[in-house]
């Protein structure tokens, strides 16, 4: 654990230390996108903040290749130079459209050339479990073809969320924790070794995310880009292929399949698992095809729909609307871990049911206007605060004091500002940007 915790802080260590000259050289080479009417920024926010993650994964795949135990991931398995082979590929690609803005069929044709380089090098999937089932070979075909899939898939789901200043980086650090945890323990607990390059690839993740993130918080100083949304969804889903495809479920006891479904782990957690993580992302990816599909538009043209943006226009603030979606990604990964644990718990079901009910509240929160009580208002932001009802001469009174005697001008009429994506954060991975300054 104290390699991998190593691991986790120089990663994290060197994307933080990197971001801000990385910030200084996206100005000076002017990737920066230009404000629209749909920008929830107000002033140009320079990208290519996934120069600085690039370097942090490197950083943190060298200092593990020299530790004692995490070396003999390097020398057992390809899958560490695999991950770092598309990676480069995706990472530059994205680095390039971040700058050139690049056509869309380019990059979608790079990811899967990303990873097509991951596949060629060992890091692919080998077989499903299926419950009820067992485990299910799949030939070199059929492998490659989901693994693609997977990589796909994933990468735009990430790119999808990439809408709010810390959002996406916010929720794949969640999930990568809530993975961390699940690989090291099929890793230590059980001595697969099979699972310890999905344990590396999550502290690895983990230490990208938690590096940048004190940079992209909100009001963010630097946006990721697609050179860093692409990438981390490519290290996500290099987890995902890793424990799911690698990992045969059957010597997790070392029993047959029927005692593994009774066991502490269930069979079909290995397969359950890696689509909890990209739970929240991958809805948002399915409801945006569906509705641009249904308005006749590409399935890929930015719009005002995402789940963040419907989170803004019930009436949240940015940071509530942000923190909101780390709550549902949190319970969502960490129900799962839980469950996987001890799936006979009814505590489990019930506390995420409880947490479910607290998630549902505070989505509804702006739609009414609670107001806590006098003894309390003290401790509550001023708009839970119930207004005194002043005299008249005493509101008169105030208001000439605010406004120095001259009465108050009627306010002129502002255009509401529509809310909507946050920059280069709200392009697809796979869509073109508008280059017009609206």
């Amino acid at each position: 654990m104290r390699e991998y915790l190593l691991t986790l802080c120089v990663t994290a260590a060197v994307t933080y230390l990197l971001t801000g000259p990385v910030r200084k050289f996206a100005i000076a080479a002017g990737a920066m996108p230009q404000i629209r009417a749909r920008d929830v920024h107000r002033e140009p926010t320079p990208r290519l903040g996934g120069i600085a993650m690039f370097f942090g994964l490197c950083a943190g795949l060298l200092v593990a290749s020299h530790l004692t135990n995490l070396n003999q991931v390097f020398e057992k398995s390809n899958e560490p130079r695999a991950l770092l082979s598309g990676a480069a590929v995706i990472w530059l690609i994205g680095v390039l459209d971040d700058k050139f803005e690049i056509d869309a069929l380019i990059k979608l044709g790079a990811q899967m050339i990303a990873a097509g380089v991951m596949v060629m090098q060992g890091l692919t999937i080998l077989w499903l479990p299926i419950p009820s089932v067992g485990t299910v070979a799949l030939t070199q075909w059929q492998g490659t073809l989901l693994t693609v899939a997977l990589v796909v898939i994933t990468i735009n789901a990430v790119n999808f969320v990439d809408g709010l200043d810390g959002l996406a980086a916010g929720m794949v650090c969640i999930a990568a924790a809530a993975f961390f945890m699940y690989a090291y323990r099929i890793w230590y607990s059980y001595g697969i070794e099979a699972a310890a390059p999905a344990t590396l690839f999550a502290a690895i993740l983990m230490g990208m995310c938690v590096g940048f993130l004190p940079h992209n918080m909100h009001p963010a100083r630097i946006f990721m880009g697609d050179s860093g949304s692409m990438l981390i969804g490519l290290v996500l889903a290099a987890g995902a292929i890793s424990i799911t495809g690698q990992v045969d479920p059957d010597n997790l006891f070392g029993g047959s399949e029927r005692s593994t479904v009774h066991g502490m782990v269930p069979i079909y957690i290995p397969l359950l698992m890696p689509l909890t993580i990209i739970a929240i992302p991958a809805a948002d990816l399915i409801l945006a095809i569906v509705r641009r599909t249904w308005r006749g538009q590409s399935p890929f043209a930015a719009d005002r729909g995402h789940l963040h943006h419907r989170l803004l226009e019930v009436g949240h603030s940015h940071s509530r609307a942000v923190l909101i979606m780390y709550f549902w990604s949190a319970l969502i990964a960490f129900g799962a871990l839980a469950y996987s644990v001890n799936s006979a718990s009814m505590w489990i079901v019930l506390g995420v049911v409880f947490l479910s009910a607290i998630g549902l509240l505070l989505l509804l929160l702006p739609r009414f206007t609670p107001r806590a009580p006098r003894w309390a208002e003290s401790f509550v932001p001023p708009r839970y605060r119930r207004r005194k009802v002043l005299p008249e001469a005493e509101q008169a009174l105030a208001t000439e004091d605010s406004t120095g005697g001259v009465p108050e001008e009627e306010p002129e009429h502002r255009t509401p500002v529509a809310v909507g994506v946050s920059g280069v954060n709200g392009a697809t991975a796979v869509g073109p940007r508008s280059r017009t300054a609206r």
